[in-house]
């Protein structure tokens, strides 16, 4: 008895096997050449690229150039709270994204990705400056006035006696601080 049931399962099997591929949503390659698992990567990646634009500031998106309709999608996606409701804004901003060449807009965000970069490691080196200076090392400031065409000597070195001075007393971070704001407007954007 438990042999006929088993026949019939494997009967079933096999005709569920054999429907397999036979049908147009069953077919592993689409018209293009492209398998379906490879387009999916592309439209998570697409998608990923929508998601870059809505964390963009308003001032770094206007200096992309972004489609209209891409641009009031990724605002609408902004403006979303509830978790499902900005699922299917990023779902569409990724399907937009499939209808444009997202080549540029991702090399404007790679090209922000790296101004960030950048902004970041001359941010690291004027801290340091900054923490040498209040040190007393007095040859980070030759190497300052060498990498900073704009700096004047006399002020530096003003700047560099009061921080050392504010930081022998313990008085506070003011003239560390004014120090600092210098060493920034010298070293450029």
């Amino acid at each position: 008895m438990e042999k006929g049931l088993g026949n019939v399962g494997a009967k079933m099997g096999n005709l569920v096997v054999g429907l397999r591929g036979k049908g147009k949503g069953f077919s592993k390659m689409d018209d293009d050449g492209e398998s379906r698992t490879q387009k999916k990567h592309e439209d998570r990646a697409l998608q990923e690229l929508g998601k870059q634009l809505v964390g963009l500031s308003s001032e770094q998106l206007a200096n992309i150039d972004v489609p209209e309709q891409l641009l009031e999608a990724v605002m609408v996606a902004r403006k979303t709270k509830k978790r499902g409701a900005k699922r299917r804004q990023m779902q569409y901003i990724g399907r937009l994204m499939r209808e444009i060449d997202a080549g540029p807009i991702g090399d404007a965000l790679e090209n922000i990705r790296r101004g960030d970069l950048d902004k970041a490691r001359c941010f690291h080196k004027i801290e340091q400056w900054r923490d040498a200076i209040k040190a007393g090392e007095e040859a980070v400031i030759e190497e300052i006035l060498a990498a900073c065409p704009d700096a004047e000597r006399q002020r530096l070195t003003q700047l560099a006696r009061n921080a050392r001075h504010d930081a022998q007393k313990g008085k506070g971070v003011k003239s560390s601080r004014v120090l600092f704001r210098y060493l920034k407007e010298v070293a450029g954007p």
